[in-house]
C-alpha cells in the first residue's frame, strides 16, 4: 500500500479483495480519516471530503511504478495542477465525464 498526497488531494495505491465494494472501501476510508482528522483538530473548521472519487485499476507489472509517481506527489504538483492530472487519467482511461461536476464540493451543492 502507497498513500501520499497533496493538500487538494489525495493518492493510494491497493490491492483489492473482489469480496470489497470499492464504494464500500472509500465510503470507509473517508469517514475514518474524516474523524480522524477532526478529533485531532488537524485542520481549521470541520473537515469535509469532496463528494465522489476517482478509481483506476493498474497490472501488477505497473505496481512500482505507479508507487514511485504516489511517492513524488510533489514534485509532480510543482510541474503540473491536480485538476490537469485527473482530466489527463480521465481521457487516458476513456472515462466520459462532464467537466463542470468535476471538483464541485459539498458547499457548491
Amino acid at each position: 500500500m502507497v498513500i501520499n498526497g497533496m493538500p487538494d488531494h489525495v493518492h493510494l495505491l491497493f490491492g483489492l479483495n473482489p469480496d470489497i465494494a470499492l464504494s464500500d472501501l472509500v465510503r470507509d476510508v473517508k469517514s475514518a480519516s474524516s474523524r480522524l482528522i477532526n478529533d485531532h483538530r488537524w485542520a481549521r473548521g470541520h473537515f469535509n471530503w469532496q463528494r465522489g472519487y476517482g478509481a483506476f485499476s493498474y497490472s501488477k507489472s505497473q505496481v512500482a511504478r505507479v508507487a514511485k509517481y504516489i511517492e513524488d506527489q510533489e514534485r509532480h504538483h510543482a510541474r503540473r495542477s491536480f485538476r490537469d492530472e485527473y482530466e489527463a487519467l480521465l481521457k487516458k482511461f476513456e472515462v466520459e465525464y462532464e467537466p463542470r461536476y468535476l471538483f464541485t464540493y459539498i458547499d457548491d451543492v
